[in-house]
């Protein structure tokens, strides 16, 4: 009803953050373009985890703006898999949050997606164990008192390299920076 009397093209009001309305600082804009640079070759493995609200969706959501896509960016909260088809490949939007039993990913033809080369983003990881593969980058958000804080860890050569090149950024005077 407020949306026709007001005049708005788009609801003023979600409980999940728009990245389009989030002011990030120079280092979190450094840190997004190193995030998407490193995966800008069509394919890595993330896992994203922390606890409700503290921006999984968000992330995935500015990567995808990083990677060129122009369209609605869905939470696959109830879906569980959103595909996205962008310029380098597929990105693939994992959210396992009502994943009752990790053995349930087989009636999403995980195995035969994960053949193909594509960028996945995986949400709630946890309640897939045992069914994803190795991840290249661990991506942990957790509640900070002044926003957010992400800890990140590489198992991959692949993910190696894209905490590398953040850390040459953040720190310049690092050894081999």
């Amino acid at each position: 009803m407020y949306m026709r009397y007001y005049g708005f093209r788009e609801r003023p009001f979600s409980l999940t953050p728009d990245p389009r309305f989030l002011f990030l600082s120079d280092d979190h804009f450094d840190a997004l373009e190193h995030l998407i640079y490193g995966i800008t070759g069509g394919e890595g493995f993330l896992l994203l985890s922390g606890e409700v609200g503290t921006g999984k969706t968000t992330l995935t959501r500015g990567v995808l703006i990083g990677l060129g896509h122009r369209g609605a960016a869905r939470s696959p909260t109830y879906t569980l898999l959103e595909p996205y088809e962008l310029a380098l490949g597929y990105l693939y939007h994992l959210d396992l949050y009502r994943l009752g039993d990790p053995e349930e990913l087989e009636y999403l033809g995980l195995r035969d997606l994960l053949a193909d080369d594509a960028v996945w983003m995986v949400e709630w990881p946890e309640r897939g164990l045992g069914m994803l593969p190795p991840p290249d980058l661990r991506i942990t958000i957790a509640y900070a008192s002044n926003g957010r804080r992400l800890d990140l860890s590489a198992t991959t050569p692949a993910g190696r390299a894209v905490l590398d090149a953040l850390h040459a950024a953040w720190v310049p005077d690092a050894p081999g920076a």
